[in-house]
């Protein structure tokens, strides 16, 4: 058995759909199904059982966890980067990936969880996993990199596996509960349908309008690289996973205008509770995934779109 946390979220119901494709069924979903629109992300794949977060980490406390879990891919976790609760969030982000972590390690079960690019702030050392480039801006980041420091001392004395996975701008299939978390490309695409205006932000600190960069990357990929490594248990560490490529925003915009046959792209003021706390750009350093022997090819931004709104026009479990 494999239990996914989160399973009913963007980037976990997109292992299960890939689990599922290698005709793996026996499958542990942990979520809050308290939006209810999750329900979508889970109606077509297979699993064979459903918790919720507080009954498994319960069980977790306790050590009464099902027989035979052989790994867990821990993507459960409160990520509102607009979140300033810390003692919510280190409840939530920290000291829940703890507990998951030493079960694992005592349990010799793979242990793969989802860190975030957003400890690296706002990138102005790069983009490489070292202590040197980290410095989160947000509670929510500071979660997550707190939870990577922990782990990194516990590479130090366990062998079993442990990979962290720092995802960057994550777009595709099975985010439409997010609401505004949700990925530009989906809020671009829906725009399209509405009024037909892709609304981005105009420049700031120098930056023309639209211009910001990201590194944006497609979540089949990122599920793809959650397996690589599953398919690798002598492999641990934090890694990026990104497409190693930044990206404009307009450059998303256009890819969405050509791929839904049209859109108007227009510009409006940057929000001011974003400003100071906001990355202008980001880019993936792959450089530890490819030594580790990750060749796994990611999308462009074009090919990326393209598969993704195709997947949203033809599907009736896109919202």
């Amino acid at each position: 058995m494999y239990v996914v946390t989160g399973g009913a979220g963007m980037i976990g119901s997109n292992i299960i759909h890939q689990l599922n494709l290698r005709g793996i069924r026996d499958i542990l979903v942990v979520d809050n199904l308290k939006n209810g629109r999750k329900m979508f992300n889970l109606s077509d794949l297979d699993i064979s059982d459903y918790m919720s977060r507080e009954r498994f980490i319960e069980l977790v406390r306790r050590d009464e966890v099902p027989k035979g879990v052989r790994g867990i891919f821990h993507l459960g976790a409160n990520s509102a980067t607009t979140e300033w609760d810390g003692a919510h969030l280190m409840d939530n982000n920290f000291q829940y990936s703890k507990d998951l972590l030493h079960w694992c390690l005592g349990h010799e079960a793979q242990f793969l969880y989802a860190s975030s690019a957003s400890v690296y702030g706002r990138g102005t050392a790069g983009f490489a996993e070292g202590r040197y480039q980290e410095l989160p801006i947000n509670m929510y980041a500071y979660s997550k990199f707190i939870f990577d420091e922990y782990v990194r001392n516990c590479l130090n004395v366990h062998s079993g596996q442990v990979v962290g996975l720092r995802y960057f701008n994550v777009y595709g299939p099975r985010e439409g509960h997010k609401g505004s978390m949700a990925s530009t490309a989906y809020h671009f695409y829906k725009q399209t349908l509405t009024d037909g205006k892709i609304k981005l932000f105009e420049g700031i600190d120098g930056i023309s309008d639209g211009e910001q960069r990201r590194d944006f990357v497609y979540v089949e990929d990122c599920a793809l690289v959650n397996l690589w490594f599953l398919d690798h248990p002598e492999v641990s560490g934090i890694f990026n996973v990104g497409s190693g490529v930044a990206t404009t925003f307009n450059e998303v915009a256009r890819n969405v205008v050509k791929q839904a046959g049209g859109g108007e792209i227009v510009y409006i003021p940057f929000p001011d509770h974003l400003r100071g706390v906001y990355q202008n750009y980001t880019q993936a350093d792959l450089t530890r995934l490819r030594k580790a022997g990750c060749d796994l090819r990611f999308r462009d931004i074009e090919e990326g779109i393209r598969d993704y709104l195709s997947w949203a026009q033809s599907s009736p479990l896109f919202v």
